[in-house]
């Protein structure tokens, strides 16, 4: 009860300085644009099929594998400290659970991933070395919505991929977390709390902007990457000769057989409002 005044008081004294409401703020275009997606309109109409939610798990791997140990190498750095809360919201064990729940213990030979998550990820342990203060913004984004639409998007998923049980959802769960709003509070909090000079803010509000910017990019090429297989599996149907590679925008992914006929069979893509932005 105590801990929960104490949420609420924090809560009450945000102003427009705090550094979660300008996040808020800076972010609210790349915001409804990331709403927008053909991904998360699949996800709000609860239309979203196995094989989008396949594919968005491996994007999800890459990103929270380097998120996650960026955070851990820096989790005594005064900028990181403050949001670390592994055992409440770290997600790659999850992850990880759920990819072999779907494609069996050798899912790591299995996954492949658009050029936009490489980025993603490589802008994550740019910063983690270069800027650890900046890993905040990426940290409120994704966490922060995780939590906000988990068990919500948790039973659309359900529903919409015709799962029984919970087995291939763990993404969705925070068992560490008894209270998402409370504990939201707390991190807005805590995040607040950080002390940074007026360019290490500025610094964080364009990486807020940035981080939207990145998983509406890898949205947008799994996408992508998804309506090329499709078109592909449709001509191997008229053809005797596999494609062994995708193309897109210049990049070329190789592809094992086994890869090629999981993407033949699986076409499409996962989190916001509801779900993984709404914050």
């Amino acid at each position: 009860m105590e801990t929960e005044k104490k949420i609420q008081t924090a809560a009450e004294q945000m102003t427009d300085r705090d550094l979660s409401e300008q996040i808020k703020k800076v972010t609210r275009e790349s915001h409804v644009r990331a709403e927008n997606t053909e991904l998360m309109r699949s996800f709000q109409r609860g239309q979203v099929t196995l094989q989008q939610y396949k594919l968005l798990l491996c994007s999800l791997y890459e990103i929270y594998q380097a998120l996650e140990e960026e955070l851990d190498r820096n989790s005594d750095h005064p900028g990181v400290a403050p949001i670390y809360f592994p055992a409440e919201l770290a997600r790659l064990e999850a992850i990880e659970k759920d990819l072999e729940y779907f494609y069996g213990q050798d899912w790591r030979e299995k996954i492949v991933v658009p050029a936009a998550t490489k980025r993603y990820s490589h802008r994550l342990r740019q910063i983690g070395k270069e800027n650890p203060e900046f890993l905040v913004a990426h940290a409120y984004t994704r966490y922060l919505g995780d939590l906000s639409g988990g068990q919500v998007l948790g039973r659309i998923a359900q529903k919409s991929m015709g799962l029984k049980g919970s087995e291939g959802l763990s993404f969705f769960a925070f068992p560490g977390v008894s209270s998402p709003n409370l504990f939201k509070q707390l991190y807005r909090s805590r995040m607040n709390s950080v002390e940074l000079t007026e360019e290490e803010r500025n610094g964080v509000l364009e990486e807020a902007v940035r981080a939207f910017e990145f998983n509406i990019q890898v949205f947008d090429d799994l996408q992508k990457m998804l309506s090329i297989t499709e078109n592909k599996f449709q001509s191997c149907s008229t053809h005797s000769t596999p494609s062994k590679t995708l193309q897109i925008d210049g990049t070329i992914i190789t592809t094992t057989p086994l890869l090629r006929m999981v993407l033949g069979l699986f076409v499409a893509l996962a989190t916001v409002s509801m779900g993984i932005y709404a914050f």
